[in-house]
């Protein structure tokens, strides 16, 4: 029979072991923070068969608006900064299931949502500013405005903002379709072949997939499609990718393959490869003010990861858990978004899920 081994728990050996499996696991750097889908302590949590967030952006004053999938879709506003704190449910659609995007525009939010019949857009209001949350607060739902169908009888994939915000772009499974807010008509532009995400320039020119080896670029001014603008570079691309992520201060474009390959794009080449996440497929990212990359990456039980473009390297973060208040594990996240003060806003894509504040370890220059 074999001797089972005794540990010594003061020996170096040991304690290094714990340290790698807990601090090895769980989040290693930074601050995170799990905000559940309502206003503790005065509103109901949007139900968890519906609080899958797959979908967010933030406005020009700082405050996110998200979407969410389950048996019905929800459509909110979450503020954080000054004396707020919530997630307040501006309302929810009957028939949809889910919200592939959300575009915070010149007048209000749009969002794209699919149903049994296909893809519809949806537009809201802003909410007002400023909020004094301390005794007294009043929110009223406006009602939505369905825009219509993108294309008939076809899923929208995603959908962004032009550089105006009086235009929504978007694709669905074989065309561009675009949006004029101000006339409200939408109206499809071409026949494409639409994978993955779509993303804005700082030109204000759009990029998609043309199929698996270059991308699209359409002129919403000119409303001029170029097919095969610019090769993709070697990579695995299809599968829902490219993802994408803008810095928006240097407006600094991140493309990431199925495999996790990270790259930059300036419009007109992409880089060589940057490098690549420890897991695949990459979900949600977003890359925050000082130009690092923050994302979640793999599947069942995903992992958090960071590039940082000064020195080249990718990090892997640990899986996100949330020790603030109440403890709660974070396994799938369906959006990202960079928050006013460059924090990074995650959407979990689970039940009951909630909005994720992650605060990045300061990194000196």
């Amino acid at each position: 029979m074999q001797k089972r081994k005794r540990w010594d728990l003061k020996s170096p050996e040991t304690k290094a072991l714990v340290d790698e499996i807990v601090h090895g696991t769980f989040v290693k750097e930074g601050t995170m923070v799990a905000f559940p889908a309502c206003f503790p302590g005065a509103t109901a949590q949007i139900p968890a068969d519906e609080s899958h967030i797959t979908a967010l952006d933030v406005s020009a004053d700082g405050l996110i608006y998200g979407g969410t999938s389950g048996r019905k879709v929800h459509l909110f506003v979450a503020m954080f900064h000054g004396v707020t704190g919530l997630v307040f449910d501006l309302g929810w659609l009957e028939g949809s299931r889910r919200c592939e995007a959300v575009c915070c525009a010149k007048n209000g939010f749009v969002a794209a949502v699919n149903g049994p019949t296909g893809g519809r857009l949806i537009a809201g209001k802003y909410q007002p500013l400023p909020f004094d949350l301390i005794q007294e607060w009043g929110f009223s739902r406006s009602p939505l405005d369905d825009l219509g169908e993108a294309v008939k009888g076809e899923d929208i994939v995603h959908a962004v903002a032009d550089g105006s915000g009086t235009k929504i772009i978007g694709t669905t499974r074989s065309h561009l379709f675009a949006c004029d807010l101000e006339g409200k008509a939408v109206k499809a532009v071409a026949k494409t072949r639409a994978a993955g995400q779509i993303v804005l320039g700082p030109s204000g020119h759009v990029y998609g997939a043309d199929g698996k080896t270059s991308l699209w670029r359409y002129d919403p001014r000119s409303e001029r499609l170029e097919r095969r603008w610019v090769a993709l570079p070697a990579g695995r691309w299809g599968d829902g990718s490219p993802k994408w992520a803008k810095e928006a201060k240097s407006g600094t474009l991140y493309a990431v393959d199925s495999q996790g390959r990270i790259f930059s794009f300036d419009e007109a080449k992409f880089s060589k490869e940057l490098g690549h996440t420890q897991v695949a497929p990459v979900g949600a990212m977003a890359a925050t003010f000082d130009g690092r990359l923050f994302g979640a990456c793999g599947s069942g039980i995903s992992r958090l990861f960071c590039f940082d473009p000064r020195g080249g390297s990718v990090r892997d973060l640990g899986v996100a858990v949330s020790v603030i208040e109440r403890r709660r594990y974070g396994y799938q996240f369906g959006a990202a978004a960079v928050g006013r003060d460059g924090e990074i806003v995650l959407g979990e894509d689970d039940d009951l899920g909630h909005v994720w504040l992650y605060f990045p370890k300061i990194v000196p220059r």
